[in-house]
């Protein structure tokens, strides 16, 4: 009895995987549109900030994957879009990207990654670090290791991460670091 439970667990697994999602290239693309969002302290210590990320286009050369930070207050605070040519673009000398497939897939997966726990930054700025050339403005930076707002990371290339925070002095979200390598 036991090994035929195992069978039939094994062979519901192994038809679950074989079968393919129903949905066709466009309506998957479309559910992209719908957006992920994540809530986190961003620009205050304890309030929570809307993060969202949305995908638009059906094909590479008119997709466009947009950034945006809400803050608590309802107020829009950031926003980037990406369009997915500069993307591919930026990582053609690393990845084999010259198929629409792969393209959509590369894209879908930057989409995927956006939200990931590693590009949240709590804090922005620890006592430890110092500005480097990386650091755009130091005072800025300095700002962040007193005020022990979070930060948030997101690439652009291979080669390219911006890192961006809440400024209370300026009332905005400004980039506190750029570089080649993960801090």
């Amino acid at each position: 009895m036991k090994h035929h439970f195992i069978f039939l667990l094994l062979a519901a697994g192994i038809i679950s995987a074989c079968t393919g999602s129903n949905k066709s290239g466009k309506e998957e693309l479309s559910a992209y549109a719908t957006g992920k969002t994540v809530l986190k302290a961003f620009s205050d210590t304890v309030k929570l900030d809307t993060f969202k990320v949305v995908l638009n286009g059906d094909e590479p050369k008119n997709m466009v994957m947009t950034f945006t930070i809400t803050a608590h207050d309802g107020s829009q605070i950031y926003m980037r879009a990406f369009k997915a040519t500069d993307l591919i673009d930026n990582y053609q000398s690393t990845l084999e990207l010259k198929k629409e497939s792969k393209q959509k897939k590369f894209i879908t997966e930057e989409y995927n990654l956006f939200f990931e726990d590693e590009n949240f930054l709590e804090p922005a700025v620890t006592e430890n670090e110092n500005p480097d050339e990386n650091t755009p403005d130091k005072d800025f930076f300095n700002e962040l290791k007193q005020s022990g707002l979070n930060g948030f990371q997101y690439r652009l290339s291979n080669e390219n991460k911006v890192y961006i925070a809440w400024s209370s002095k300026e009332r905005k979200v400004l980039p506190y670091y750029s570089c080649c390598k993960q801090k």
